[in-house]
């Protein structure tokens, strides 16, 4: 989960000043977290208050509300990070509903399920839950269970080229792209199906975090968010996140942040 928020805080000052280079100085004055962080955050917390109450799936409707809930209340808490419009307007609302949204909200959020359940039908099912509170559209729920079964492949110490091969048949994304050919033309693209796919294979061709990282900004287009994806990835499948790394993105980091992350590391027993 800390990597999903160290990708989105490095790549928050290239969403709107892309670099097509994997050069470039991880931090400066601008570096800080987005509505990603955030919202991971946000699922990391709703997790634990999930798996406090019983180590067995909510059922539909308790578990829906409290990711609801949680993402609603943190985006209260942290409001001006970058919320879509239409998120913006879900979380004020006095009655929200899904907005049939197919962007790559839901995907970015997600990673902290598959680093949690223990089998790919609970992280499937808890996934698509999450998602469905906002992201109701098939591609929203799609790129949120793609991202969460990566993690847990991931995470379970399945190879790269096992982690592709599921992906790809279980929910068709292509991911025989190279990044040497998707970075020329690649272009802002905010939707799970134009982000999730580039994400994963920036993971896919990566050789430790950092570089994953470096990859995914590399790339263009909605820089913080496919990063955050990749990165949450990359954590769970290299195990370490280099320290100077950690350190530098906690103190972008307010106290409530980082004593979720550190819950959520210290429950689950997630190395860093």
């Amino acid at each position: 989960m800390l990597g999903a928020v160290i990708g989105d805080v490095i790549g928050s000052v290239f969403e709107w000043h892309n670099t097509k280079s994997t050069e470039f100085k991880l931090y400066d004055r601008f570096t800080r977290f987005t509505d990603d962080s955030v919202l991971t955050v946000a699922i990391a917390d709703a997790v634990l208050n999930k798996k406090k109450q019983s180590n067995k799936l909510f059922d539909y409707y308790a578990s829906k509300r409290l990711y609801a809930n949680k993402l609603r209340q943190y985006a209260r808490w942290y409001p001006n990070v970058g919320y879509g419009q239409k998120f913006e307007e879900w979380v004020l609302s006095n009655n929200p509903k899904p907005y049939r949204s197919y962007g790559n909200g839901s995907a970015m959020r997600v990673c902290p399920i598959g680093f949690v359940f223990s089998s790919l039908e609970e992280v499937m099912i808890e996934s698509r839950r999450s998602a469905l509170v906002t992201h109701n559209h098939r591609q929203g729920i799609i790129g949120a269970q793609a991202v969460a079964c990566a993690v847990f492949l991931a995470r379970n110490n399945k190879s790269k080229d096992e982690i592709q091969s599921f992906i790809q048949q279980r929910f068709k994304y292509n991911l025989k792209q190279r990044l040497d050919d998707i970075r020329p033309n690649y272009a802002f693209d905010p939707s799970c199906q134009g982000s999730v796919p580039q994400a994963i294979i920036a993971f896919l061709e990566s050789t430790d975090f950092e570089d994953a990282i470096r990859k995914a900004i590399s790339i263009g287009g909605d820089s913080d968010t496919i990063a955050c994806i990749t990165g949450g990835i990359a954590h769970a499948y290299y195990k370490e996140i280099p320290k100077d790394i950690i350190s530098e993105v906690m103190l972008r980091l307010d106290l409530k942040l980082r004593q979720i992350i550190g819950l959520f590391n210290d429950k689950y027993n997630i190395s860093v």
